[in-house]
């Protein structure tokens, strides 16, 4: 299961304010052309959007605090 609060490094209590600028950080220090020829980077980059766009949606977001990504993706 993967834990999205972690992968932005935020915590659950986290306003959408602070959901935002720990994605473009992350988002800013794994792009693939910030890491070229790095794919560990770009596959960070990928799970960072993921979690972002999880998180970042209100109706996901409680969708995911409820049932975790496990449950998440199996209803969408």
């Amino acid at each position: 299961m993967k834990d999205y609060y972690s992968i932005l490094g935020v915590s659950q209590e986290a306003s959408d304010d602070d959901l935002k600028k720990a994605f473009r950080k992350k988002a800013m220090d794994y792009h693939p052309d910030r890491n070229k020829n790095n794919p560990k980077a770009e596959e960070k980059f990928k799970e960072i959007n993921e979690a972002y766009a999880v998180l970042g949606d209100k109706a996901k977001r409680s969708q995911y605090n409820r049932f975790g990504s496990d449950g998440f993706h199996k209803r969408f």
